[in-house]
């Protein structure tokens, strides 16, 4: 049986595609009475532009850190008080982690935003949204976002 949903999962890259779904992932929370979580992975270093002569553990822990202060941020300004609402920043290629934390936390909705990347930028970016979709052990609610210039 699919509904009620119980735990929600909103993938977010801190993008406005990604605050689109996380409202739709709140409405549902709100609406069952569910668990909200918020997930962030931190990519690894091969796709995020690092700079010449940079010590990579110091930088690696930069990105963590930045990445947790807009999680708070995100919770303080986007998340209701009253929802159960877990977060977590964690480190790997994005599609692996989310299904990951699905299937370790039991989540059974996720909620995630599709980008609205066409031609040669999905191909050479790759779709987080799809490999997910395609690996996911629930149901993926995907939340369509206007087209990126």
């Amino acid at each position: 049986m699919l509904l009620p949903f119980k735990k929600i999962l909103a993938p977010t890259d801190f993008s406005e595609p990604s605050y689109t779904a996380l409202d739709a992932a709140i409405e549902l929370a709100d609406h069952f009475d569910a668990e909200l979580h918020l997930l962030h992975v931190v990519p690894p270093l091969h796709v995020v532009p690092v700079p010449v002569n940079v010590e990579i553990p110091l930088y690696e822990m930069e990105l963590r850190e930045a990445a947790e202060r807009s999680m708070q941020e995100v919770m303080a300004q986007r998340v209701p008080a009253r929802l159960r609402t877990f977060t977590s920043v964690v480190w790997g290629e994005p599609a692996e982690e989310i299904v990951a934390y699905q299937q370790e936390k039991g989540v059974d909705l996720i909620v995630i935003a599709t980008h609205g990347r066409r031609g040669w930028q999905r191909f050479v970016f790759g779709s987080v949204t799809e490999k997910v979709v395609r690996t996911a052990t629930c149901p993926v609610l995907t939340i369509h976002a206007p087209q990126e210039e």
